[in-house]
């Protein structure tokens, strides 16, 4: 699985952090650019680029996400509160105001537009002398507000439903906080839900958190990933998977501008790119204990170090700004995430450690079911390409081009497939299946039923046998075991292919001058039947021509039938033939993009496995061929016949050679032979020597004893030619070997 972690930046925001390079390993937990901030004085608000900020006053109570109110003075915006994403996630809100606090978070017994005293921020919560200390959500539109309280600028203000005392516009009650938890909960998990593979739940997990929840955060998972219930060997040890952290940006006049000089922020942690953990440690015990806490318990603070790392220089900030949530999945701990807030925001409230824990529940759980579906894709794509041909073989006579696509991104792997099988005498059996149902049990049944045609075309039986016998295992494989094939023997040398069917659509052949034809060869009744006969037709297959076979998945849809889909298939092969003229047929790989292309929206609905077959053929000026008898004097003869081809096709380089290899090969024939005995040679990019006879039993490359009188003549061809081979016939064998051209 791959672990490469990619930092990116909340949706809800435009541009990124000034100084902070995408691509840099440690995400995007950089120093964010801070504007300095003068005394009594407050930032402009944080807008959208193009639009106008809005004004500060009584009238709108609502015109900022967040607020901080002064002293004395109306409530002016805070450029480092974050809007909430794009998705509709509610802003997390302050904390509560605390009993006896007047409206505006002043402290009871201070007089109305005075200053609180030192050491308490406006919103009422104990701060440790900053600046600011909270923030104030805004109050919705259409909300009710009793008759009598007012906020500032005589604004209707909202009594504390446990107080009692009335509230400012902007702070909500701590009912209302509650029911942002729920909705922000709800709002993260289906966002966290959605994703299918890892990075998209930790993506997830990051957009529904930052800026909403925490203004960064740090997702660490275990190295590897345990899979299911495997055991996992080795040391604990989490890389730091996914940062993620609000870029510092404020409104100008001109739109969106990066503040004048950067100051240093207790966000800017960067953890360690890899964390081991120690048996006994204070990290292990956390992660041990499953519940989210905050970082300011010892135990926390003292795990800190170990999870960001010891040699590193590190800032938290104060408080319980932090929270260190254990990611645990189905049996355990595969991870942890760290949620941070700046000193500008409130702290984490205790109910925020139930949040933090749905949030790291949620994604525990996703990534656990991740993985596995990981090792399932994994497990369906390494099955489909061992059950399909990894690369097609180079035949004489023809080249070859295939394509194959699942049924659907979820479905990788289903029961059709293709298959091209040299034969002897330069021949190519083409073969073209499909297994009902596009599953893994498919997938099964079609690597038995491609296995079985290959050992059935090793025979060189006729194409009606092959599908005879692949109907008999059909059936012993199981009673609704059915599949249809289409199974084609080409023959370079005369130009004629033979086809045999099986309840398969027919193929397409292209001639040369652009004319496509659909072939008629006999339906056959589908493999797995039983109790049925199947014919073979010989058909001409002319030289520039294309053979098209194909499964039923590229022609038939719901929306439409199959020989309509034929019909569309034909008219595109000719509309495509016609690009390239009468003369040129078109490039095999660009046909098979351009029947592909056909498939349009909603016509996938199986999975298709394409075979595309240019059949160039062995002019006749290339080939001789003889038979010998079975005599004493064959060997002989077969000298002569080969210098004087040889010299007649301009390779004399190759007849010392060819004279040697010849004569041993005929010799092995006739000392077994009862009927003539056949010599062929092909003159194409190599030069390929055939001699058959009607011994069915193969040759054996052996070595031979320093007493022994023969058997050497293999080992000569084992090292003097190209490659070598034998295929058993029904009626014998042949004993083939290839020499480059010079």
């Amino acid at each position: 699985m791959d672990s490469t972690r990619v930092t990116e930046h909340p949706t809800s925001f435009d541009r990124p952090s000034t100084g902070a390079d995408p691509t840099d390993p440690r995400g995007a937990l950089l120093p964010a650019p801070v504007p300095p901030r003068a005394s009594g004085s407050a930032l402009p608000a944080q807008g959208r680029t193009g639009e106008t900020p809005p004004t500060a006053g009584a009238d709108s109570p609502g015109a900022f996400e967040h607020s901080q109110p002064g002293a004395g003075q109306a409530a002016e915006p805070d450029t480092h509160r974050p809007r909430p994403g794009s998705d509709g996630v509610p802003v997390q809100p302050d904390g509560g105001q605390p009993s006896g606090a007047r409206p505006g978070g002043v402290p009871a017994g201070t007089a109305p537009g005075a200053a609180p005293p030192d050491g308490v921020p406006s919103d009422g919560v104990p701060s440790d002398g900053g600046s600011g200390g909270g923030q104030a959500a805004p109050v919705r539109p259409g909300s009710e507000v009793p008759t009598g309280a007012t906020g500032r600028g005589g604004a209707p203000a909202e009594p504390d439903r446990r107080t009692g005392q009335p509230t400012a516009p902007g702070q909500p009650t701590p009912m209302r906080r509650d029911g942002d938890r729920l909705r922000f909960v709800g709002a993260a998990t289906r966002r966290i839900a959605r994703g299918m593979d890892l990075d998209e739940i930790v993506m997830g997990l990051c957009r529904a958190t930052v800026p909403t929840f925490a203004d960064a955060i740090l997702v660490y998972l275990r190295e590897p990933l345990p899979v299911g219930d495997e055991r996992p060997t080795g040391p604990l040890v989490l890389r730091l998977r996914r940062t993620d952290r609000i870029p510092a940006e404020r409104d100008t006049e001109g739109g969106f501008a990066p503040a004048a000089q950067p100051e240093p922020s207790e966000l800017e942690t960067v953890g360690a790119e890899l964390c081991e953990v120690r048996p006994g440690s204070a990290l292990a015990e956390v992660l041990r204990g499953v519940r989210p806490v905050f970082t300011d318990t010892p135990a926390a603070r003292a795990a800190l170090p170990e999870l960001l790392g010891e040699e590193r220089d590190f800032a938290l900030p104060d408080g319980r700004r932090a929270i260190l949530a254990p990611l645990r999945g189905r049996r355990r701990v595969i991870g942890a995430a760290l949620f941070l807030r700046g000193p500008e925001r409130i702290p984490f409230e205790a109910d925020d450690l139930l949040v933090a824990a749905q949030l790291a529940t949620h994604s525990a759980l996703g990534i656990d079911k991740a993985v596995l579906y990981g090792r399932e894709a994994y497990i369906a794509d390494e099955l489909q390409r061992t059950m399909l041909p990894e690369n097609l073989p180079r035949c004489t006579g023809v080249r070859l081009a295939s394509r194959y696509l699942p049924a659907a991104e979820t479905a990788r792997v289903g029961g059709d497939w293709y298959d091209a099988i040299p034969l002897p005498g330069s021949r190519v059996a083409l073969v073209v299946g499909d297994v009902m149902g596009h599953s893994m049990t498919s997938a099964a049944i079609m690597g038995q039923l491609r296995t079985t045609a290959q050992t059935l075309a090793g025979l060189d039986l006729p194409p009606q046998e092959v599908l005879h016998h692949l109907d008999e295992q059909a059936q012993r494989l199981g009673t609704d075991r059915m599949a249809t094939c289409l199974y084609a023997v080409y023959d370079p040398v005369s130009h004629r292919i033979t086809v045999a069917n099986a309840g398969h659509p027919p193929p397409v052949l292209l001639h040369l001058g652009g004319e496509a034809e659909v072939l008629r060869v006999p339906p056959g009744a589908p493999i797995g039947v039983g109790g049925v006969d199947f014919e073979a037709v010989e058909l001409d297959a002319p030289a520039g021509a294309t053979l098209l076979l194909y499964t039923d998945g590229l022609v038939e849809s719901r929306l439409r039938d199959v020989w309509t889909g034929i019909e569309q298939l034909r008219e595109r092969l000719a509309a495509t033939a016609q690009l390239t003229g009468p003369d040129h047929p078109p490039p095999l790989e660009a046909l098979c993009d351009e029947v592909l292309d056909m498939l349009g929206p909603g016509d996938r609905d199986d999975d298709i496995a394409l075979l595309a077959a240019r059949f160039d053929g062995i002019a006749p000026s290339d080939v001789a061929y003889w038979f010998l008898e079975p005599e004493d004097a064959a060997p002989g003869k077969a000298r002569r016949l080969a210098r004087r081809t040889l010299a007649r096709w301009g390779m004399e380089d190759l007849t010392d050679a060819v004279e040697l290899l010849v004569s041993e090969v005929v010799t092995n024939a006739v000392r077994y032979a009862a009927k003539p005995v056949t010599l062929r040679l092909l003159r194409t990019d190599v030069l390929r020597c055939e001699v058959g006879d009607d011994v069915p039993q193969l040759p054996r490359l052996r070595q031979a004893r320093a007493t022994d009188e023969g058997g050497r003549g293999l080992y000569l061809v084992n090292r003097l030619a190209r490659r070598w081979g034998a295929t058993r016939l029904s009626t014998g064998k042949v004993v083939w070997f290839e020499l480059n051209r010079g």
